[in-house]
């Protein structure tokens, strides 16, 4: 896996724990990723996926503030847009249709997010 796999790539971040979100943010920074966000909310992150926005790749949260991020992940997978899901729901507790993609359950470090979204973004 090349430790380069996120240089230059634009990741949007959905995430709705301030700090967890800042630590993510630097995580992807350090690893020279193009942070998009942090988004706390569906709406904000729906936005940017809908702008003409390049995203290379996407670390959400799928409960952002109460309100489910199923429509910003259904939309960057339409996209064929890497989506890493990192959330405190259990794979059960995910519709079905999220079977295949990556997902991390909280608690989890960061080196760990920013390894699998690098996995993510060498294999696209």
């Amino acid at each position: 896996m090349s430790d380069r796999a996120l240089l230059g790539r634009s990741v949007l971040i959905a995430e709705d724990d301030y700090f967890w979100a800042d630590e993510l943010r630097c995580g992807a920074r350090s690893a020279g990723a193009n942070v998009l966000g942090p988004f706390a909310t569906v709406g904000d992150a729906l936005k940017l996926v809908e702008s003409a926005a390049v995203v290379d790749g996407a670390i959400l949260n799928i409960d952002l503030r109460g309100e489910h991020a199923y429509a910003v992940a259904d939309r960057l997978i339409e996209q064929a847009v890497p989506v890493l899901i990192v959330t405190g729901y259990d794979e059960a507790a995910l519709p079905v249709r999220y079977a295949g993609v990556r997902r991390l359950e909280k608690p989890v470090g960061i080196e760990a997010v920013i390894m699998a979204m690098r996995s993510l973004l060498t294999r696209s």
